[in-house]
């Protein structure tokens, strides 16, 4: 008797993940050795170590699920497996539960795993500022601990809210894409279950006896993400029907689709619309259909220093209206001190 379905498929799932991350291991150069075997074949003592796996674990049903899926898996494919959990520092007690939740992923067979604390600013807002704070966290357990790659637990129900919290933004359709499957330097953040629900993954623990911690973070009302779980969604599904949240996820993956189209259409236009000193030519980007031009605009702006995730729809469009709204206006200021500016039908992005 195989295993329950959701089990099954948090399994799955985890499987052909691991699988592409050993299909982008670089395999032994053996061009150079006799016989065409690469000198860790002639001395096993020599063979690469195995990659490393980490799961980042909060101790809530998606991210327990993902870390019970990882420990059954990893082995069976060669492959270390360990775990992070990062304390955020803004509940009592919150030392305690990370060291709960540490305790949790060695019984499950994970090794290394660790619980690293971190300091949760207030720069755009708390939910954002914990998770920059959570990111950067993660990113330097993967550095130190020479990780392949780090697996988050984000379902097809988070990825639902975020395309919702994009379109309520108006960030246009690269907000409406949600979250990468891969994502981060080198492909670094896998998200093997952007296509279960939620009510999956916490099947899953439930008929594994996994304990699950339910961050009341979750479900209270002063974040936004939690309003629109508990309040929006629920809202939409009663007066559209069932079926919502599938269908964001599809609208997902085709606005990412659709943007990263435009993303390469941009990068591949951007060196006809400079001159011989690099500088954009407005009458150039006049020509060139808005949704392009604004992405030279944006990756200008990042270039020059401005901060992507600060860098909103609304400034490029100030900036773009250097270009298809020209009355002479003056300097564009733009976040981390940016500014732009036309002179002599050239547009300068520069720090100010």
């Amino acid at each position: 008797m195989g295993p329950h379905p959701a089990v099954a498929a948090i399994r799955l799932a985890v499987r052909r993940v691991l699988h592409d991350i050993l299909n982008d291991q670089p395999t032994p150069d053996s061009s150079d050795r006799p016989g065409g075997l690469g000198s860790w074949e002639q001395n096993p003592h020599e063979r690469p170590p195995s990659p490393l796996v980490l799961v980042a674990c909060s101790g809530g049903a998606d991210s327990m699920a993902l870390a019970s899926a990882l420990a059954f898996e990893a082995p069976k494919l060669g492959i270390r497996a360990g775990g992070i959990t990062v304390d955020h520092g803004l509940q009592p007690g919150s030392d305690l539960r990370a060291d709960e939740v540490v305790l949790r992923m060695r019984e499950l067979g994970l090794d290394p795993v660790e619980a690293t604390a971190v300091t949760v600013g207030r720069e755009g807002g708390p939910e954002a500022a914990a998770r920059d704070a959570r990111y950067a966290a993660l990113d330097a357990a993967a550095v130190r601990h020479g990780a392949e790659a780090v697996l988050l637990g984000h379902t097809r129900d988070d990825q639902a809210e975020t395309v919702l919290l994009g379109l309520a933004r108006g960030s246009g359709i690269r907000s409406l894409s949600g979250m990468a499957a891969v994502s981060g330097a080198a492909g670094r953040y896998r998200r093997p279950f952007l296509q279960l629900d939620r009510q999956t993954a916490r099947k899953a623990c439930m008929v594994q006896a996994l304990p699950v911690w339910d961050d009341p973070h979750n479900a209270d009302p002063a974040y936004t993400r939690s309003r629109l779980r508990h309040e929006g969604l629920p809202a939409l599904e009663k007066a559209l029907g069932k079926g919502v949240v599938e269908a964001l996820a599809r609208t997902a993956q085709l606005s990412r689709d659709d943007a990263d189209a435009l993303d390469t259409w941009a990068r591949q236009a951007e060196a006809a619309v400079r001159d011989s000193a690099g500088l954009l030519e407005c009458a150039k980007l006049y020509a060139l259909p808005p949704a392009v031009r604004r992405r030279i605009l944006r990756r200008a702006a990042i270039e020059a220093g401005a901060p992507a995730g600060s860098l909103f729809a609304r400034h490029i469009e100030e900036v773009d209206r250097l270009i298809t709204g020209w009355r002479g206006q003056g300097v564009i200021n733009l976040p981390g001190r940016v500014v732009a500016q036309r002179q002599g039908g050239r547009l300068v992005i520069r720090q100010g």
